[in-house]
């Protein structure tokens, strides 16, 4: 399957430069491009991207504003890109909707594999930001009640699951901390993300913490 692509960013340098790389990917097409957030949504909507490479700082509308949108509009999932490793943005675009985080000093190859991540269907975020985002952002002991109380829809093996993910751990790390296949935890953690109406893995980290699932500074393996 070809990923479809739409590359976002106000500086003709990177959004180029963006483009060029996936494009020389044989599974990867650029379907667009879009120097701006309102542009990007109008584009989104036209060109039916799998994969949205998101900008976060430009004019008119940013890549908060744009991304929450296009999650909300379209099917497509986004790609944050920024040279700002700075959690306000990052988590921002983790509420907005965005499917993976990487800085814009990311090597190519990584580049390339954040944007067949969240094409799959799985949400990446980059090694410097991931749990340090969440759990600096998430009050020790504070869980919000309203969302620790729909924890009560999932079974014990499926809390577990939760638990492993808001970890950082990947399937197969999962299934090994379960002692259960790799097939069973993806049958988890779709039926997870099915009972708390979320998106994706990343906003399953999310309420993990919010929620008073995993605690920070405890829970980090």
């Amino acid at each position: 399957m070809t990923v479809r692509v739409l590359v976002v960013d106000d500086q003709d340098l990177f959004r180029g430069g963006f483009a060029m790389i996936l494009s020389a990917q044989a599974d990867m097409t650029v379907v667009g491009e879009a120097a701006d957030g309102v542009e990007a949504v109008e584009k989104a909507e036209a060109l039916n991207p799998d994969v949205v490479v998101m900008d976060i700082r430009m004019p008119r509308s940013d890549g908060v504003t744009a991304t929450a949108a296009i999650c909300a509009r379209t099917t497509a999932k986004v790609l944050v890109l920024t040279m700002f490793d700075t959690d306000e943005y990052v988590y921002a675009a983790l509420h907005a909707g965005a499917s993976g985080f990487l800085l814009k000093d990311a090597r190519r190859d990584e580049l390339v594999q954040a944007v067949r991540v969240v094409a799959a269907g799985d949400a990446l975020l980059s090694p410097a930001v991931t749990r340090r985002l969440i759990a600096g952002l998430t009050e020790p002991g504070r869980p919000r009640p309203e969302l620790a109380n729909r924890l009560g829809c999932l079974t014990d093996r499926e809390l577990d699951t939760l638990r492993e993910l808001a970890r950082g751990q990947s399937n197969a790390e999962i299934a090994r901390a379960l002692t259960v296949s790799e097939h069973t935890v993806k049958t988890h953690v779709s039926t997870v993300l099915s009972k708390l109406a979320l998106r994706d893995r990343v906003q399953a980290v999310v309420f993990a913490y919010e929620a008073g699932l995993v605690i920070p500074g405890r829970d980090h393996s």
